[in-house]
């Protein structure tokens, strides 16, 4: 199994630590472990350069391509990011917003027998929205099988989280990664999935508004 890790901040807070504890329980090596910080990209202009002509066009380029590259030969693709006043952090939206030209109505990866995983917490609330906003993600990237792991750990610090707290994140971390170990090659993409997929293959059929994207999915036997 190999594991693509997007964190979004440096800080090594609460959400690295619980995402460090799902990838102890997950049947993969170290070393096939990827993990990457995206707070030193570049602001994504939305200058349309990557959707409209090509992805090399990004001045950015030279930093998201290591990230890209992993995403691509992942098995399993984790988007991490504590609750920032009610949503993701700004870093990982712009790593996001970098991506644009991967969603699925443009010109996807084949990700639909990869697993992705959204995870946040909070100390109060909002970790389960946040975690929902990674998942929006990984599905418009067309990734087959999507699971949200959120907590809300009720302090600041992962050393004062109170015990019980504790022993309830183990337990929801533990189903989650016998989940993720027993699907592992395994993927069926989901229903949702499917039936989106199959509408934006409609749309490139009929539509054609872009040649690059139409040719693309030409060429990948979509359409």
């Amino acid at each position: 199994m190999k594991i693509c890790v997007v964190h979004g901040q440096n800080h090594r807070g609460n959400t690295y630590r619980l995402t460090q504890l799902l990838l102890e329980q997950l049947s993969c090596e170290k070393e096939n472990i990827k993990e990457f910080y995206v707070g030193g990209i570049g602001q994504c202009t939305g200058c349309t350069q990557c959707i409209l002509k090509d992805e090399n066009l990004c001045p950015h380029r030279l930093s998201m391509k290591p990230i890209v590259e992993a995403l691509e030969k992942a098995d399993v693709i984790i988007l991490a990011s504590p609750n920032y006043c009610m949503g993701m952090t700004g870093q990982l939206k712009n790593f996001c917003d970098h991506l644009g030209y991967r969603w699925m109505s443009h010109r996807p990866f084949d990700m639909r027998k990869k697993i992705g995983v959204g995870i946040s917490t909070t100390a109060g609330m909002g970790a389960g929205k946040t975690a929902k906003e990674l998942c929006k993600q990984l599905f418009w990237w067309s990734i087959g099988r999507t699971y949200s792991l959120s907590f809300t750990v009720n302090a600041i610090r992962w050393e004062e989280i109170p015990e019980k707290r504790i022993l309830k994140l183990n337990r929801k971390v533990q189903r989650l990664a016998h989940r993720i170990n027993s699907r592992y090659g395994k993927v069926h993409q989901s229903l949702k999935s499917r039936i989106m997929f199959k509408i934006m293959t409609l749309m490139h059929r009929n539509m054609e508004w872009n040649e690059i994207e139409t040719a693309y999915w030409r060429a990948n036997g979509w359409i």
